[in-house]
């Protein structure tokens, strides 16, 4: 009797199209494949970048050290051979470790390519296994064809649910896509698919506890690689035969939607397709949180026009909209990294201080300059209904700021204003050469010339790259 209840359950639809969409979408825009190239390199860049810095290398390496796996998950820009789950956490947390990686903004924000954390180890171990069994490995196009599919279901689950206004953060999303996706290159059924996908709803989120005062701290860095961490051990389980839950989200009284979404239905505004990856925003000019992207640009236009007259300066008007006032608008005292490239004001004075933001400014030897929070003191930071607007517009996606300076002797700056920052879509053709010296400078933070070089040229040919069998790619980037 019970396996009959059992067979009328319907499975909940979020569950049948995330699935649907994982194993059978032919994607054909060439756009979106175009933009996944770039999207790797820049994120394997930014986790270069990262190697520089011995709070993001604490973390790496296997759970017990020493240990090797045969035919393991490599980790890039280091000689760990892991399996494939912790591979996913090193991975991820590398790329993420900035603030420097892509940015999706919506009712709900995040950075779609933390999903290349579990795609890529997973690729490498396939590959390797396959070749061992003497069986062809997956290409970087495979991986390039995950990523845009990672990219939507987390970007369009991002356009109308938004976890951070029910305290809980985005990395959830980044579970579910990096779940649902994985279990599809691991080749696994729709139900197992299904499975693995409701298990991550099940897992719920963690809080956006980390990301907030008083508790702003390093775990933001390591979220999204913990998050596909989990997303490629339940996607193993669900292969392996392990169970999955029809209602994850819709169960009356203990599913996800009325325990942790306020009773409120979970909803999809678009039909997955391609459309994320060809709107991702790339950071490119500056490694701060996105919604204050665009005052950074505004900060160093004006950094000519005030860096002779810094004691002379009364007040700075920031005009932005309601997410950035929600998100990265903080006053006090900021703690550590994470604290300052999560506040408006302070990239803002970095800005209007030194003509140039740098990950190195948010360190505790560059915040100790207290010019810094002599100015933050004296912002002022006001909402723009038709930013806030805008934000939210499918068809602008704009994340508009504006700043000026007034001086004490009543004299003032032009109000600079930007719509769009430089690595948003309507900017693609301005930013691409830009994108291209930012991961040509972040490889030779960590690489050799030699070994630089050969990196910086897998790139060059687009063609070429995506025959690539996927764990040569992963190897000429071992340290």
């Amino acid at each position: 009797m019970e396996g009959k209840k059992d067979e009328m359950i319907k499975v909940d639809p979020l569950l049948e199209e995330i699935a649907d969409y994982a194993l059978n979408k032919e994607l054909t825009s060439v756009e979106a494949l175009e933009t996944a190239k770039y999207v790797l390199m820049d994120s394997l860049g930014c986790g270069f970048l990262a190697l520089r810095y011995p709070e993001c290398v604490k973390h790496l390496g296997p759970i017990v050290s020493g240990t090797i796996v045969p035919n393991g998950s490599r980790v890039p820009g280091t000689d760990y051979e892991l399996d494939p789950v912790q591979a996913s956490f090193n991975i991820g947390t590398i790329i993420r470790w900035l603030d420097y990686n892509d940015t999706w903004l919506a009712a709900e924000w995040g950075h779609p390519s933390d999903n290349l954390g579990g795609i890529l180890a997973v690729a490498d171990y396939i590959s390797r296994k396959n070749i061992s069994e003497g069986k062809a490995p997956l290409t970087v196009n495979d991986v390039l064809l995950a990523s845009v599919k990672a990219h939507e279901i987390q970007g369009v689950l991002a356009l109308e649910n938004s976890l951070n206004r029910n305290g809980l953060d985005h990395v959830l999303f980044v579970k579910v896509a990096t779940t649902a996706v994985v279990t599809a290159m691991f080749e696994g059924s729709k139900e197992e698919v299904i499975n693995a996908v409701s298990n991550a709803w099940v897992d719920n989120s963690s809080l956006r506890t980390y990301r907030h005062f008083p508790n702003t701290g390093s775990r933001k860095s390591w979220a999204a690689g913990d998050a596909a961490s989990r997303g490629v051990r339940l996607s193993l389980m669900a292969v392996n035969g392990e169970m999955g839950y029809k209602t994850a989200l819709s169960a009356p009284g203990w599913g996800f939607q009325d325990v942790l979404f306020g009773g409120n239905e979970l909803t999809i505004g678009r039909p997955f397709g391609s459309y994320v990856m060809e709107n991702i925003l790339f950071k490119i000019s500056y490694p701060a949180e996105f919604h204050a992207q665009t005052a950074a640009e505004c900060a160093v236009e004006l950094y000519p026009q005030v860096s002779g007259r810094i004691s002379e300066i009364d007040k700075v008007t920031i005009t932005t909209h309601e997410s950035a006032i929600r998100i990265i608008d903080k006053t006090g005292p900021l703690h550590n990294p994470a604290d300052r490239d999560h506040c408006i004001q302070y990239i803002t004075a970095i800005g209007l201080l030194y003509g140039n933001i740098t990950a190195d400014h948010y360190e505790d030897a560059a915040a100790s300059d207290v010019r810094i929070d002599e100015l933050r003191e004296k912002m002022v930071v006001v909402e723009n209904e038709q930013y806030s607007k805008d934000y939210l517009n499918p068809d602008k996606r704009s994340i508009a700021n504006a700043v000026q300076v007034h001086f004490k002797d009543g004299s003032k700056t032009e109000n600079i204003a930007r719509e769009y920052p430089l690595g948003h879509r309507f900017r693609r053709d301005e930013a691409i050469p830009k994108l291209l010296k930012k991961f040509d400078e972040n490889v030779e933070t960590h690489f050799a010339a030699k070994q630089a070089k050969e990196i910086y040229n897998l790139f060059s040919d687009t063609e070429r790259l995506k025959d690539m069998p996927v764990n040569d790619f992963i190897g000429s980037m071992i340290y």
